[in-house]
C-alpha cells in the first residue's frame, strides 16, 4: 500500500526524498520504496521519519481498516 500520508507530509515541508533520506540516514531509494509501498520500514526508521516530519506513527504509518 502506498504511503501517501508520508509523501504529503514531506512535500508539505518542501522536503525532497533525498533531504528526508539524509536526515534519517537511509538512501533516497529507501524513502521512494516506502512511499511506493514496496518496502516495510523498521520501527526505528518509522520513528526517525516521524520525528523529522513532525508527525506521529499513527498519522504516517497506521493503516485504517
Amino acid at each position: 500500500m502506498k504511503n501517501l500520508r508520508m509523501k504529503s507530509a514531506r512535500a508539505g515541508l518542501d522536503m525532497s526524498q533525498q533531504q528526508l533520506a539524509d536526515a534519517v540516514g537511509v538512501s533516497r531509494q529507501t524513502i521512494n520504496a516506502i512511499e511506493k509501498g514496496d518496502y516495510n520500514p523498521t520501527i526505528r526508521l518509522c520513528t526517525a521519519i516521524c520525528r523529522t516530519l513532525g508527525k506521529t506513527l499513527d498519522e504516517l504509518f497506521w493503516e485504517e481498516g
